[in-house]
């Protein structure tokens, strides 16, 4: 028998390791944030719908729903893909023929969320240059979906473009990439980090933007550094969380939905 007393020392201890732990028991790993910086945006989508004043539910060129058609993307963004509920936020992409407001039919539809505007005329919600971005995601085990979280220019055009995290064509390796105007043409560099069972739990993954610097984070880990001047932006950028489907390839017929979870997404600055 356990003494009572070893039993209230123990409970205290599964307390604490709790309070330190994510959800599904995966610590939260202290962020790398340089001292005297301020956090700045602190989302843990508590309560029961999405906080609209924070964020959009579509790209800048939102008109009754968006999608990127850049990327040949397969669905059609639209806000009831986006819940919260259980402190996260849900985006659900669906199998289901949708018309966008570009007269072309989609054989999905899914969610995002971004900090920018709600039509290609207005002022972003909120826009960041430098700081350390953060969000604590689980992404689908689903084969042909698309998940991102990723800085774009409140200029609404690219490059510049800051990936924090994509999965493509894989859920076992995340990439992270910075994408920049060269003399000749568009260029980017890579970085990549696993083999994990990313779907498996949620994940930190953290981006460190400085002036000098670029320094991407899983679970508080340095995975990928850039340091080369014309690597870096210098302008303003909105900050998105997307479940885009059919890049870079469809999602088997037996696939027919898929979700995203986001715990929380944090921004600091200097």
């Amino acid at each position: 028998m356990v003494p009572r007393r070893l039993w209230t020392a123990l409970a205290a201890l599964g307390l604490l390791f709790a309070a330190a732990c994510g959800t599904d028991g995966a610590p939260a790993a202290e962020p790398p944030v340089p001292s005297g910086w301020k956090l700045v945006l602190r989302e843990e989508f508590d309560g029961t719908r999405l906080d609209t004043d924070r964020w959009a539910t579509c790209y800048d060129w939102n008109k009754d729903g968006c999608t990127n058609a850049g990327n040949a993307e397969e669905q059609w963004y639209l806000p009831q893909q986006v819940t919260v509920g259980d402190g996260a936020l849900t985006l659900t992409a669906q199998r289901r023929t949708t018309r966008g407001s570009d007269d072309t039919t989609y054989p999905w539809r899914s969610g995002m969320i971004s900090t920018g505007r709600d039509d290609w005329y207005g002022d972003p919600r909120e826009t960041f240059t430098y700081g350390y971005f953060e969000a604590a995601v689980r992404i689908p085990r689903e084969a042909g979906m698309f998940p991102a979280f990723w800085l774009m220019p409140a200029s609404r055009f690219t490059p510049p473009e800051l990936d924090v995290m994509e999965f493509l064509g894989t859920t076992r390796e995340v990439s992270m990439y910075t994408h920049w105007k060269g003399p000749e043409a568009d260029e980017r560099a890579k970085g990549t980090f696993g083999p994990v069972d990313f779907p498996d739990g949620y994940h930190e993954f953290g981006l460190l933007w400085t002036s000098d610097e670029l320094s991407w984070y899983v679970d508080g880990v340095r995975r990928f550094r850039v340091t080369e001047p014309e690597r870096i932006p210098h302008v303003p950028m909105e900050v998105l969380l997307n479940l885009a489907v059919g890049v870079p390839a469809s999602p088997p017929s037996s696939v027919d939905e898929a979700r995203m979870t986001v715990d929380r997404v944090r921004v600091w600055q200097p």
